[in-house]
């Protein structure tokens, strides 16, 4: 019998017919082990507090250890970086100016200097480490290897031959020690930079005294000036038998004096210096591009084993840099380059040839070799047997020599944006590693092949923006790298190979020094690779073309886990050596591998070890791995398949999943088997259609048919053998059931009969079967009978026909269903899906049931919907709020409720996709028009209607206030904000931000309170409050909330506490008044066992914290928090937390980190009797005794007690303490718990309380005296006696104290009135001072586009020469015909040599000067004008300076020496002025000019903010008590949108400036075209003239303002100038700044105008009409007038400033920062002094000298009127000078203030104020003294600084000259001149005929020739 079963499940039922029997199962369980060791992260080294600047290695690897110099610090580290020592070197004492050794006495300008590292070198011969230092003029030191703390060597008193380094932070210093033979003792050989006369190069002792001097070695002599070449060393190294530097220098001898590269050369043991010869390094691209400044290098040497390869050369790699433009440092541009050894050599060696033999020059004739330094030497022609005789040259062979042709290279690679820094070189076999830092923080692995490839193959970050130092070394062995950042040290692996665990991640780590060690099975370098040596052992990862070894195809691929076959592997294998072998491993089963040219061969193991077949699959792969020893050489996957686990997964199509699986797997039908063999026992086989067999029949038919056996496609038919038996293919042979005939559906409980459609039964060859339908229904098995009917027409198909039967519970594609199951209402009823006939049936008990299976009547329409629930229960007032509405009948679809839902009569907008049916309905709310309230409706189609009894509400929230209003940056103040409504719709769509930041709510929200936790800001200042619900948002308009500078602490102490706590901490820091909770937070963790090093126990750490006091804005107050003894075990880690910051105590003590301390012990009182009372002896101190009383605390925080008085604690030891009681025995305490108190409770307790501790040590019993006997009548007397002098007394001390309250009421009056104008000036200044620097802020990131404005040297020099001018003379071009031009410049040419005599310059200046008609002006002139002429040889200039200020020296000693200089009568000392203008113009571009320009700016915005009178110019804001506006103006500050027209500027964005409404409207524009143009100076501005000022108001209101118009305002002869407010000008008004139209304008706007810009000032003839503004010029008061009255008068005079002196104040206050700056940066001796000042006031120092005077004052006198008032008085009062500005009158008397302050502060003289004093003298009278004070230590420093000799001044004003050459027009100038020179003709010819020595010169008949050429003059020649 043949049972057909149905299997049901309750989910997806589904009918099916089973065939098959039940097969075994195979589990396997096989877990590879994916886990491998992290790598270990690399030694790093770091420390912020100091910079790391050199580096040196121990010379034993064994040793291993690092030193580390950096700035204050030596650093002694092992092999692991970690630091083992450490010796600080500083900050100490020092002066660059002073000799060590430095005290007070000798140097008094010494201020604490850091000490920088200049030299860090080991001398591997004595074993002793070499440090040089920046202080005490850079001598070294020799200290111990093992400790560098221990100092072996240091000069005591050293000599200056002993100055090593540059003692300078910023000068090189190189060096190295080495020894030329191993007899010789080693030497120091070092490069430095310049800083004074020290040579740049020496040799210096190391064994011999003195140490480190060069006295008995060499220097390299240079008999020109140091500072011209300006030496940078780079590197020096030793090589064969010499020594080579390489430096950048100044090639002084080239026209450009361009920086280049050099690398020089000197023998090893030569004494003198004879051998040296320096050889130009040029790397340049072939575009032209030149790196000319070497910033490191590094020679890289072939490695020694092998013993190197012939054929590669020693090679040097030099990372290069070209330079910043107008600047010696090096650009980010930068490349690498190589050079060859041996070309260098080459060179060097040529060019000390040709000097020898050939006079330094080539075959050509070019001079090719010279010497340098302007030595006296010269190359010479030696015989040529020198050159053998003398290699290293001699006392008779020219030196130094140098050449001129260099050795060019290009560059390999380039680094345009990030400068190359460092490099280290290891040179392999065949190629070269070069490893390169960069300025940015990356290391850069370079690979360089011996063909000349290049390729980048590694960038590693090492830490971001911090440039890599150049001392980047490689170790002994070539195998780690040192790489140092200015405060990191890192130790790194050359090559990470170990990393890449297998052959691909190997080769594609594209690492030369990588490669795969095949038979190893691992990557590392090829030295470390046993088979290296033969073929395809070792891939190379380098080489793009390497492949790993891979196994490319097996056969077969896979096998039935039941046999055993034979499987072929290709490719092959490398070859091995003898008596070596390879392995087959399937998974961990071994078979042999037989090895053939094709490839390799393996067996399969045997069925029993193939792993089993894992449940619920039908195959195991393994891997089949080729080994040799334990080393997989190569693997892939191998697949064993098991064809009874395809029956098995087949479920109930066995066949069909049999015949259809991949494997080859065939079906045995009458075995009911799956097999992987070709035929079954007995019966059909129906094969695998993915097979072909070799069984097949030939005379078998194929049939096509596309049927379906249960929904599977088939393919294949059955055919009839030779021997009857069927054969057959694929799953359309398999018998199956196909479908079910008819509709599957089938409703519970109606009886059906089920008929099936089958196919190819008759496989079975048995027509006698009986058949069932097996039903499994829910896990149930029903069995009904079964009948079987061929079909006629295919005999291949079959009916099986299932009797009646009722179904009571199921559902399957064969479906089952049940309409009451989820339809619990009539609305999901209704959707049901039509096909199963559900309806809503009606009755007592409605239920949706199938429509046959009704009895009551059905209900076609659904009742009213019911709404169960509304979420949430508010919203906002303008929508969007998403309402959820839950309920029944809610509906069948959305379309039936789209637009019928209303929330409080509100329209709701459902969301389609949302909805629920029946169920849920979500709507998003519309806006309500206010707040209102009332229930939700939902209307369905049809008319049904519901109501919710909930009710919703529409709320409108508002934010009234947060608290606090400020805190931290870094955010976690906890913040409150009030309101209403706060509670609108869902919590979770609350949220909170301020400014941005999001705020964390973090407590239930209330409806008038949220409780938030604020996040960390960018940024300090105002920021708004804002809660969001949703999309929408509501914002606290009335305070924002501040977010503040973060909290900072600085100090906290004390570092101890006793285990009890309770200590008081005092936290020291600023805005520590921000933080809501301070802690201090104890965590202690507990040590691991000793070995495992920093490691604790996790989960053993335990927290203790107490919370502190904020006691003000700088201090907190912490109590200790108590800990356990638990303690001594633990690592103790304190931290002070403020809200979101965490402040270490070990960072901000110092005192070092904290600990705790045993509790102290206290032992009782009365020791012997602890519970009687102690007697105490009045006058006496008490003492105790205890342990450990002083290890955490001071006497000063123990509070003793005595009942309730203080026993004064006098003394603390570790085991006393000493206290005084009270005089009198004081009241005991309050007794505890409230009862009576009996006996010796009366007697106070004593008592000790040390922080948490409270020791109660027993009562105290005061030993009482008996009173002495005394007379009762004496006592009376001394009583009445004593009662009357009380009363005499009392008396007097009443009339006292009746005269004084009236003094004190007067007293305390005038001093509240003092407070006040003081409190009101000082909130002023703040106020004023806090905005003004917003605004410079501003304009300080403004000009970091634009730049200050200087101005270029032609006009600079033409404004400082000609003021006064309009247009500077020098702008004309030469009056003359133009016929006549080439004459005269050939005759101006002629003058401009007969200038350079200084007898003829010297008379013709002399001559001018004794004429009376010469005026004071025409000096000035004149004197501008021999500067232009002579501009051009300055050092002549400076030359004539000296002469003829040595003649009015001379004049004015004779007279008054006090007044020389004080005015500018000579032409000398206009000379002068221009003399110091054009040294110092370089200083005032890079120095003093930045804060001359921000005072200039600060005055301008803190004038224009107060009204300004355009006519008289007084303003309200100023320094100028003459220029105060004293009248109170109301005004207010306007907004005006400002649009830009014309002049080629298309109306932009409308542009926001600030004005006042009381301005004038050319007031106006100025202010406007200041911010518009803010970033273009003012003579690319147009100007206020050539522009109408027009308002724009709506589409077409165009008005144009101006000054005066029709509408101006005329009362009697007074007409007001016209305001914005006059025309009512709203704030936020639109104004366009537009072109005007008028051809008559007239203005100057790219043109200087001299002098100031003068008001308005009214013209009181014109018509009778007078101007004003803000004030009538007769209005306002004149104070001169009241001086001549009478006392009173000049008293009330007094009193009107004093109203307006806080204005002044104020402003005097909100500016003083800024002139503070500019004073400072003026003053300041901290930088270079400028060279001509100090080199000016040593000529000054000279004369004083040289004519005996020696009162300082006449000096003091004499420089105060050469430098400040000379120039910087001049340079403060006309900013115009320098920067390309226009200062208004107004910002002009400002400056005169200013200037005079200055003034006053450069005189000696004291200043005695008085009544009558000026007002800016009374303003600045704090501050004078301390000004006076800088200059007389300004002049003190300049005199003491080392002095600056002629060829130094004479260097810096030649290079001026060159600088400046082509900017001056001097023809023009000599022009000028001519006409002094014509029109004093007769007077200086006579005074040149009466000097011998001019006759001798004949400079009168050259005078007649220039007067001829210059202006055709007859004369007598």
């Amino acid at each position: 019998m043949v049972r057909y079963g149905f299997s049901v499940p309750a989910a997806v039922p589904v009918l099916l017919l089973l065939l098959a029997a039940s097969w075994p199962s195979y589990g396997l369980a096989w877990v590879s082990d994916p886990s491998s060791t992290p790598s270990s992260p690399y030694p790093t080294f770091t420390r912020t507090d100091a910079l790391f600047e050199h580096l040196a290695l121990h010379p034993d690897p064994a040793v291993g250890r690092i030193y580390v110099g950096a700035r204050d610090h030596l650093f002694q580290l092992d092999r692991n970086l970690t630091a083992e020592l450490q010796d600080n070197t500083g900050p100490v004492t020092d002066s660059r100016e002073c000799l060590p050794p430095v005290t007070e006495s000798n140097c008094p300008q010494a201020r604490r200097t850091s000490n920088h590292n200049k030299l860090l070198l080991v001398d591997p011969y004595a074993m002793e480490l070499i440090t040089c230092g920046s202080v005490n003029q850079g001598i070294c030191q020799k200290r111990s290897l093992d400790s560098v703390g221990t100092v072996l060597f240091s000069a005591e008193r050293p000599v200056d031959t002993q100055y090593v380094a540059a003692n300078h932070p910023n000068v090189s210093t190189v060096g190295l020690v080495v020894r030329s033979r191993p007899d010789r003792q080693p030497v120091l050989f070092v490069g430095r930079g310049y800083t004074s006369s020290h040579p740049p190069i020496s040799t210096r002792n190391l064994a011999q005294e003195p140490v480190f001097s060069y006295e008995e070695t060499a220097k390299l002599a240079v008999a020109g000036r140091l500072s011209e070449y300006d030496h940078h060393f780079v590197a020096s190294f030793a090589h064969r038998q010499h020594v080579y530097f390489l430096f950048y220098r100044r090639d002084i001898k080239s026209q450009s004096r361009e920086y280049r590269t050099y690398v020089s050369r000197v023998c090893l043991d030569d004494q003198a210096y004879y051998s040296y010869v320096e050889v130009p390094l040029a790397c340049r691209s072939a575009a032209g591009k030149s790196y000319n400044l070497l910033q490191a290098v590094r020679l890289g040497l072939p490695p020694k084993q092998n013993g190197g390869d012939a054929e590669q050369a020693e090679v040097l790699l030099g990372v290069f840099s070209t330079r910043q433009a107008s600047s010696t440092r090096p650009s980010e541009d930068s490349a690498l380059c190589m050079f060859n050894l041996d070309d260098l050599d080459q060179r060097i060696n040529f060019t000390r040839d040709l000097c020898y033999t050939q006079f330094g020059r080539d075959e050509g004739g070019g001079e090719a070799a010279y010497i340098e330094y302007e030595v006296k030497s010269n190359c010479a022609n030696l015989p040529s047997n020198t050159l053998d005789a003398y290699p290293c040259g001699s006392d008779h062979t020219p030196s130094p020599m140098a050449s001129r042709v260099p050795v060019e290279t290009e560059p390999i690679l380039d680094s345009p944006s990030a400068r190359l820094t460092a490099v280290a070189v290891s040179v392999r076999v065949g190629h070269t590693i070069a490893f390169l830092g960069d300025s940015k923080g990356n290391l850069r692995k370079v690979f360089l092949g011996p063909n000349g490839e290049v390729e980048e193959y590694a960038v590693v970050s090492i830490q971001a923006n911090a440039a890599i130092s150049s001392d980047l070394v490689l170790d002994q062995s070539e195998e780690h790298l040192f790489i140092m950042t200015s405060t990191m040290l890192q130790k790194r692996p050359v090559a990470e190979c170990h990393e890449h665990l297998d052959c691909q991640a190997c080769l594609s780590a594209h690492d030369p020094y990588c490669g795969w060690c095949v038979l190893e099975g691992r990557c590392g370098q090829q030295s470390q690779c046993s088979h290296r040596a033969q073929g395809g052992q070792w891939l190379w990862s380098f080489d793009m073309e390497q492949q790993c070894l891979t196994i490319q195809s097996l056969g077969p691929s896979n096998i039935s886990r039941e046999e055993k076959r034979r499987v072929r592997v290709l490719p092959g294998l490398p070859i091995l050596e003898e008596d070596n072998s390879y392995a087959c491993y399937f998974h961990d089963t071994e078979s042999p591998a037989t090895v053939t040219d094709t490839g390799v061969t393996c067996l399969s193991p045997d069925p029993h070890r193939v792993p089993a077949v894992p449940s619920g699959q039908e195959f195991v792969t393994v891997t089949l791995s080729l080994r040799f020893g334990d080393v997989v050489v190569t693997a892939t996957k191998f697949t064993f398949y098991d064809c009874t686990a395809v029956k098995q997964l087949s479920g109930s199509v066995p066949c069909r999943g049999c015949v259809l699986s991949r494997w080859g797997c065939n079906w045995c039908v009458h075995q009911h088997t799956c097999t992987h063999k070709p035929t079954c026992d007995k019966g059909v086989i129906i094969y695998n259609e993915h097979v072909s067999h070799t069984h097949t029949a030939t005379n078998g038919q194929l049939a096509r048919g596309q049927t379906a056996c249960y929904a599977l496609s088939a393919k294949g038919t059955a055919s009839l053998g030779d021997e009857g038996s069927y054969v057959s293919w694929g799953s359309s042979a398999c018998p199956c059931v196909e479908k079910v005939k008819d509709s599957p559906l089938l409703p519970v409980r109606v009886e059906r009969k089920i008929t099936l459609l089958a196919r190819n039964l008759h496989l079975y060859q048995d027509r006698d079967l009986d058949y069932e339908c097996v039903l499994v229904i829910e896990g149930r098995t029903v069995v009904v009978d079964a009948y079987v009917e061929m079909d006629e027409m295919n005999p291949s198909l079959f009916d099986i026909t299932c009797q009646l039967h009722q179904f009571a519970s199921l559902s399957l594609p064969v479906t089952l269903y049940n309409c009451s199951v989820g339809r619990s209402d009539c609305s999901r009823c209704h959707t049901a899906d039509q096909k199963y006939g559900c309806v809503w049936c009606g009755g007592g008990q409605s239920t949706c049931l199938y429509g046959d299976s009704c009895s009551e009547p059905i209900e076609q329409t659904c009742p009213a919907p019911v709404i169960h629930a509304i979420e949430p229960l508010s919203g906002l007032v303008e929508g969007g709020t998403m309402v959820t509405i839950s309920g029944s009948n809610l509906g069948q679809k959305a379309e039936d409720i789209l637009h019928s839902v209303s929330v409080a009569g509100v329209s709701c907008s459902v969301i389609p996709h949302l909805y629920e049916v029946s169920s849920r309905i979500v709507c998003k709310t519309e806006a309500s028009g206010g707040e209102k309230m009332g229930q939700v409706s939902v209307e369905v189609s049809g008319g049904e209607f519901g109501l919710s009894s909930q009710r919703f509400s529409y709320q409108d929230p508002f934010v009234m206030e947060v608290s606090p209003q400020r805190g931290p940056m870094a955010g976690g103040s906890s913040l409150t904000i009030t309101g209403r409504n706060l509670l609108t719709g869902r919590p979770s769509d609350i949220t909170v931000t301020v400014g941005g930041v999001p705020c964390v709510i973090s407590s239930e929200v209330q409806e008038g309170s949220v409780v938030c936790v604020t996040g960390s800001s960018n940024g300090t200042g105002e920021h708004r409050v804002t809660l969001r619900y949703g999309d929408s948002q509501r914002h606290l308009h009335e305070s924002a909330y501040r977010y503040t500078p973060n909290p900072n602490i600085t100090q906290a102490a004390p570092a101890k506490s006793f285990l009890s706590g309770g200590r008081l901490v005092f936290v020291s820091g600023h805005n520590l008044d921000v933080v809501q909770e301070p802690r201090m937070l104890v965590t202690l963790s507990p040590y691991e066992s000793i070995g495992q090093r920093k490691r604790r126990r996790s989960g053993g750490e335990r927290e203790e914290e107490t919370e502190d006091k904020v006691n003000s804005s700088s201090l907190i107050l912490c109590r200790t928090p108590a800990v356990g003894p638990s303690v001594w075990g633990s690592r103790v880690d304190v931290a002070f937390l403020l809200d979101n910051l965490r402040f270490p105590f070990g960072a901000v003590s110092p005192q070092g980190a904290f600990s705790y301390e045993p509790n102290p012990v206290l032992h009782p009182l009365n020791q012997q009797e602890p519970l009687k009372p102690y007697r105490y002896n009045p006058g006496s101190f008490i003492q105790l005794e205890g342990e450990n009383l002083d290890l955490a605390i001071s006497k000063e925080e123990v509070v003793v007690l005595v009942g309730e008085g203080v026993c004064a604690v006098k003394t603390l030891t570790r085991n006393h303490l000493y206290c005084e009681p009270p005089p009198q025995q004081p009241v005991p305490g309050p007794p505890n718990g409230g009862r009576k108190r009996e006996g010796t409770d009366t007697l106070p307790e004593f008592t000790v309380h040390m922080g948490n501790l409270n020791f109660s040590l027993g009562r105290v019993q005061y030993d009482t005296l008996s009173l002495s006997t005394f007379p009762l009548e004496a006592q009376i007397g001394v009583g009445v006696g004593a009662s009357i002098v009380a009363l005499i007394v009392l008396i007097i001390v009443l009339i006292y104290r009746r005269k004084s309250k009236q003094a004190l009421r007067d007293y305390k009056k005038v001093q509240i009135q003092l407070e006040n104008l003081e409190t009101s000036v000082r909130d002023r200044c703040k106020k004023e001072f806090t905005d003004l620097m917003t605004e410079m802020m501003d304009m300080s990131s403004d000009l970091v586009g634009s730049g200050i404005p200087f101005l270029d040297y032609r006009r600079y020099a033409e404004r400082i020469f000609f003021p006064g001018h309009r247009e500077s003379p020098l702008r004309r071009d030469l009056d003359v015909q133009e016929c006549r031009r080439a004459t005269v410049e050939q005759g101006l040419v002629q003058l401009s040599n007969l200038l350079n005599s200084k007898l003829f310059l010297t008379k013709f200046i002399h001559t001018l000067e004794s004429q009376r008609t010469f005026s004071p002006r025409d000096r000035a002139y004149v004197a501008s004008l021999l500067t232009v002429a002579l501009h051009g040889k300055l050092e002549y200039f400076t030359d004539i300076l000296k002469t003829l200020l040595n003649d009015l020296v001379e004049q004015y000693v004779a007279k008054n020496p006090k007044l020389m200089l004080r005015r500018t009568e000579t032409v000398v000392e206009k000379l002068l002025t221009n003399w110091m203008s054009i040294c110092l113009y370089a200083f005032l571009r890079d120095s003093a000019g930045e804060s001359l320009y921000m005072l200039f700016r600060a005055i301008k915005h803190q004038v224009d903010k107060g009204p300004v009178d355009a006519v008289t110019g007084k303003a309200k804001y100023t320094l100028n008590d003459n220029r105060l506006l004293r009248e109170d103006v109301e005004y207010k500050t306007l907004t005006l949108n400002v649009l830009m027209q014309g002049g080629g500027v298309n109306e932009t964005q409308p542009l926001p400036s600030k004005v006042l409404d009381i301005d004038t409207i050319t007031q106006v524009k100025e202010k406007l075209l200041d911010q518009v143009y803010k970033g273009t100076s003012f003579s690319h501005r147009p100007h206020t003239d050539s522009l109408d000022l027009e308002w724009r108001s709506g589409v077409a209101g165009h008005l144009i303002l101006s000054d005066e118009d029709l509408t101006s305002v005329v009362q009697g002869n007074w007409k007001r100038l016209n305001t914005l407010q006059h025309y009512k000008v709203p704030d936020g008004a639109t104004v366009a700044l537009v072109p005007r139209h008028s051809k008559h304008i007239h203005h100057d706007n790219h043109d200087y105008v001299a002098g100031e810009k003068t008001p308005m000032l009214e013209d009181a003839d014109e018509g009778g009409v007078r101007l004003w503004h803000l004030v009538k010029a007769s209005e306002e008061p004149e104070l001169p007038k009241h001086r001549r009255g009478s006392v009173r008068e000049r008293e009330r005079a007094k009193a009107i400033p004093e109203i307006y002196l806080t204005r002044l104040l104020s402003m005097k206050g909100t500016l003083q920062k800024f002139v503070d700056d500019l004073f400072t940066v003026i003053l300041s001796t901290s930088r270079p002094v400028p060279l001509a000042v100090k080199y000016f006031f040593d000529l000054l120092d000279d004369q004083a000298q040289h004519h005996a005077i020696t009162d300082p004052e006449t000096i003091h006198i004499w420089k105060t009127n050469s430098l400040p008032l000379r120039f910087w008085i001049n340079i403060v009062k006309n900013p115009q000078f320098i920067f390309d500005v226009q200062p208004s009158d107004h910002v002009d008397a400002v400056l005169t203030v200013i200037s005079q302050t200055f003034m006053d502060s450069c005189t000696t003289a004291e200043h005695k104020l008085g009544r009558d004093s000026p007002i800016n003298k009374l303003l600045y009278a704090r501050d004078i003294p301390r000004y006076k004070q800088m200059v007389e230590r300004y002049y003190a420093d300049i005199r003491q600084t080392i002095s600056a000799s002629d060829q130094e001044m004479n260097s810096a004003l030649a290079e001026l000259s060159r600088n400046y050459s082509g900017e001056l027009n001097y023809l023009v100038a000599l022009h000028e001149l001519y006409k002094y020179i014509n029109k004093y003709y007769d007077q200086i010819i006579g005074a040149l005929e009466e000097d011998s020595m001019a006759q001798k010169m004949q400079l009168g008949y050259r005078l007649q020739q220039v007067a001829a050429a210059v202006e055709n003059k007859v004369t007598d020649l």
